[in-house]
C-alpha cells in the first residue's frame, strides 16, 4: 500500500514592502468620487418625468407592480382555498380579540375587513394575514379600560342600585379605540416617509418574543374572568396582572359553574382538534375550521336548548348587520394617547416586519421594511374611520395562508369578501354566542407564544446576553404592563449594546510548541508564553483599549531595571508573578523575544511626531529597557531578551477612527522614550487593521 505523506505544508509570499505613500503611487489614488453629491440628490428629487413619476407610484403603491403580472393559471387557485380558510378564521378570531379590546364583537369583524383591504393595495408581503392579533388588542384594551372605566358611567337603577350605561360606555371606548389607532397610524407613516424602517434593526428576535410572551401573560389572565365567570374589580399601573390574579383567586368561590363547565368543554375540543391538525398536517388538505365548528355549535345550543335564560350565561349580545358610516375619530384625546399610541405602532410593526421578512427569506422575494411601515400605517389611519382598532400580522393565520397555498395578496382580498358577506348577513346570527368560548379560543390560540418559553433554555446555551435581554423584557412586561414594559426592555436592550462596545474581551494568547501559531493559554494548556499578545475581540472599543495598553505599557517599561544574570528558579518565578500581577486581568501586550541585537524590519510608517505634547502623550521619558525573562530548560540559567517588537493582533476589529490613530502615536512615543544606550527600538506590528 502506498503511503500518503501527511508533512505539513508550508507556503511563502513574496512582495514588495510599500509605505503608504507607496501604496498610493501603486494603486493609482485619486480624488474623484463615483457617488453623487447632495446637490445632485436634491436636483434628480425635484426632477419629474414619466419614469421617475412611475418608479415612485410603483414604489408607493406595490400593487400596481404585481397584479398586472398576476399569472391566474399558476395562483388563483390556491389563493382562493386559501383566502376561505384564512376568512373562516377571521370570524372567530375577529370577535374573541375585540374582547381583548373591550369593544363589541362586531368591531372586530369590521377590524378583520377594511384593513386587510388597504394592505392588499400598500403591502409587500405575499403571505402574512393583517387583522386582529391578540398582544395589539390588549394594548388597545389597557387604553380603553383606563380612559373609560365602568365608574365613569354608574347610574342610579330603578331600585336605587348603581348600574352602568353599557351603551355609553362602549361608545366611548370605541371612540378612545379610534384615536389611539389614527394616532399609531399617523406615527407609523411619518416613520416611513423619512425612511426610519430601519428602527425595526434595534428590536432585536430575543426583545420581541420575550414582549409578546409577556403580553400574552397579560392576556391570559384578562379572559379569566369570563372562563370562572366572575367580575374582578379593575387594576391599573405596575403590577396591575398581579393584583388582578390576586383579585381572582379570591372570587373563586364565586365560580358560575354553568360558564365553568362550557369554558372546559370548548377548551378540550379545540385542543383536541387543534393536536389532530398539526400531527396530520401533511395528510389533510386543509386544516380542520375547529374554531368556526366550535362558534356554530355553541350559538345553536345556547339559542335552542334555553341554556342562557336558565343559567344566565353571559353572551356577545347585539351584532348589527351592515356598516356604520365613517367617521372621523376624536383627536382631543391625542394628548393622552401618544405614549400609548407610540408603543402601538412600535410593536404592530414589529411583529408585521418581523412575519414578512421570514416568508420573504423563505420565498426569495423582498419586503421593503419603509414601505411594510407605510403600509401598516395606512391600514391602521384609514380603518380608523370605519370604527377599527390597531392592527398587525397574525402568526397563526399567515401560517395557514401560507399552508394552505397562498402565494399573493390575492388571498387577503377573498378573505375581505368573506368577512363582507358575515358582517352583512351573518354577523346577528351568533348574539348568544357565549364569551366563555371566545375566551376559550384566545387561550388555545396563545399556545405559540408560550412555546416561546423553549427560548430560554436555547440561549442559556448560545449567549447569555440575549438571554438577559429575554428576561428582562418578559419581567418588565408582567410587572409593569405593556408600555412601560417596553420602553424600559428597549432602553435595557441599548444598554447592552453600549457594555458591549465598553467591555471588550481580551486574551492572553501563548505560543504552540514546535509552530508559530499563537491560542489562547486560559483555553489550551500546552501553549508557551513566550510572548504576550493582545487580542480584541470585534467592535471593541478603542478608547478603552488604546487607555489600557498605554498603561500596562507604563507598568511594563518600569517592571525589570536589572540586566541579564544567572537567577534561581524560584528569583524568576517570583518576577514572573510580579509581572502578572501588574497587567489587567484580561489584557496583555504580545512581546517578541530576539536577542540584543535581534534582527527583524523597522516599521517606518510608525514615526514620532514631534508635534505631540507631553500632554496628549499620556507618559514620561523614562529610559528603562523592557526585558523578558525566560529560563534555559538545560542549564536552568535565566536569560533576560531585549523588547524589539510589539505585535497587535486586531484583526477581528471592524474599524479603527482617529482616537485610535492618536492614541497609537501616543503608545510609539512611550515606547520610543524607553529606547537605551544600545540604541534597541520598539517595532508596533498591527495586522488587518484598516481607517475608516
Amino acid at each position: 500500500m502506498e503511503r500518503i505523506d501527511q508533512s505539513p505544508v508550508k507556503y511563502a509570499v513574496h512582495r514588495d514592502v510599500l509605505d503608504e505613500l507607496g501604496l498610493e503611487e501603486v494603486a493609482q489614488k485619486g480624488t474623484w468620487s463615483i457617488k453623487p453629491t447632495v446637490g445632485d440628490k436634491v436636483k434628480e428629487s425635484l426632477r419629474c418625468s414619466v419614469p421617475s413619476l412611475k418608479h415612485i407610484l410603483l414604489t408607493w403603491i406595490p400593487i400596481l407592480s404585481w397584479l398586472p403580472k398576476y399569472s391566474f393559471r399558476e395562483n388563483i387557485l390556491g389563493d382562493v382555498v386559501s383566502g376561505c380558510s384564512v376568512g373562516i378564521m377571521h370570524l372567530p378570531q375577529g370577535m374573541a380579540y375585540a374582547l381583548l379590546a373591550s369593544l363589541g364583537p362586531v368591531y372586530g369583524l369590521y377590524t378583520s375587513l377594511f384593513p386587510v383591504l388597504v394592505y392588499v393595495i400598500f403591502g409587500t408581503s405575499r403571505h402574512v394575514s393583517i387583522g386582529t392579533f391578540a398582544v395589539i388588542s390588549i394594548m388597545v384594551g389597557s387604553v380603553t379600560e383606563r380612559l373609560a372605566p365602568d365608574e365613569a358611567f354608574y347610574f342610579n337603577g330603578t331600585n336605587g342600585s348603581l348600574t352602568v350605561n353599557i351603551d355609553a360606555r362602549d361608545a366611548y371606548r370605541v371612540q378612545m379605540a379610534c384615536s389611539v389607532t389614527l394616532l399609531s397610524g399617523i406615527f407609523q407613516i411619518l416613520l416611513g416617509v423619512v425612511r426610519f424602517g430601519f428602527v425595526a434593526t434595534y428590536l432585536s428576535e430575543p426583545l420581541v418574543r420575550g414582549y409578546t410572551t409577556g403580553a400574552a401573560c397579560h392576556v391570559c389572565v384578562s379572559q379569566l374572568k369570563y372562563l370562572f365567570g366572575v367580575k374582578p374589580a379593575r387594576f391599573t399601573g405596575p403590577f396591575s396582572l398581579i393584583y388582578t390574579i390576586v383579585e381572582i383567586c379570591r372570587l373563586l368561590p364565586q365560580t358560575r359553574v354553568p360558564e365553568l363547565v362550557v369554558s372546559l368543554v370548548a377548551l378540550a375540543v379545540l385542543i383536541v382538534v387543534k393536536e389532530i391538525n398539526a400531527c396530520y398536517s401533511k395528510k389533510l388538505p386543509l386544516p380542520v375550521p375547529i374554531e368556526l365548528i366550535v362558534v356554530i355549535g355553541a350559538t345553536i345550543i345556547i339559542h335552542f336548548c334555553g341554556v342562557r335564560e336558565d343559567y344566565l350565561i353571559d353572551v356577545v349580545g347585539e351584532i348589527p348587520s351592515g356598516f356604520k358610516a365613517p367617521r372621523t375619530p376624536d383627536i382631543t384625546f391625542f394628548s393622552q394617547l401618544i405614549g400609548d399610541a407610540i408603543a402601538v405602532a412600535i410593536v404592530s410593526y414589529a411583529i408585521t416586519i418581523s412575519l414578512g421578512k421570514t416568508f420573504g427569506l423563505k420565498y426569495g422575494y423582498k419586503v421593503d421594511s419603509n414601505q411594510e411601515l407605510i403600509a401598516v400605517g395606512l391600514s391602521n389611519t384609514i380603518g380608523s374611520f370605519f370604527q377599527c382598532y390597531a392592527v398587525t400580522a397574525s402568526l397563526s393565520r399567515s401560517l395557514v395562508q401560507e399552508s394552505t397555498g397562498g402565494n399573493t395578496q390575492i388571498a387577503g382580498v377573498v378573505s375581505s369578501l368573506l368577512m363582507l358577506i358575515m358582517v352583512i348577513k351573518i354577523g346577528s346570527l351568533f348574539e348568544d354566542l357565549p364569551k366563555a368560548v371566545l375566551s376559550t379560543i384566545v387561550f388555545v390560540n396563545l399556545k405559540g407564544m408560550f412555546r416561546q418559553f423553549m427560548d430560554v433554555p436555547l440561549l442559556w446555551k448560545t449567549n447569555k446576553v440575549d438571554l438577559l435581554v429575554w428576561l428582562v423584557t418578559f419581567i418588565s412586561t408582567v410587572l409593569f404592563n405593556l408600555d412601560l414594559g417596553l420602553a424600559l426592555s428597549v432602553g435595557f436592550s441599548m444598554l447592552t449594546l453600549i457594555f458591549k462596545t465598553q467591555l471588550p474581551h481580551y486574551s492572553i494568547l501563548g505560543n504552540v510548541p514546535s509552530t508559530d501559531l499563537y491560542l489562547d493559554t486560559e483555553a489550551f494548556r500546552q501553549v508557551k508564553m513566550l510572548l504576550t499578545h493582545f487580542h480584541t475581540a470585534k467592535g471593541c472599543t478603542f478608547v478603552n483599549f488604546w487607555i489600557k495598553l498605554l498603561a500596562i505599557v507604563s507598568k511594563q517599561k518600569g517592571l525589570l531595571d536589572h540586566p541579564c544574570n544567572s537567577t534561581s528558579s524560584s528569583k524568576v518565578s517570583e518576577l514572573n508573578k510580579e509581572k502578572n500581577l501588574s497587567m489587567h486581568k484580561d489584557v496583555a501586550i504580545f512581546l517578541t523575544n530576539t536577542s540584543s541585537n535581534g534582527f527583524g524590519h523597522v516599521n517606518s510608517a510608525y514615526q514620532y511626531d514631534a508635534t505631540t505634547s507631553e500632554i496628549d502623550s499620556g507618559c514620561h521619558s523614562e529610559n528603562n529597557l523592557t526585558p523578558i525573562l525566560y529560563e534555559d530548560e538545560k542549564d536552568g540559567r535565566t536569560c533576560m531578551s531585549v523588547t524589539h517588537s510589539i505585535i497587535l493582533d486586531i484583526s477581528t476589529t471592524g474599524f479603527v477612527d482617529t482616537v485610535t490613530v492618536k492614541m497609537l502615536k501616543n503608545v510609539c512615543l512611550c515606547l520610543k522614550s524607553s529606547q537605551n544606550h544600545q540604541k534597541s527600538k520598539y517595532v508596533i506590528c498591527l495586522t488587518d487593521v484598516f481607517y475608516q
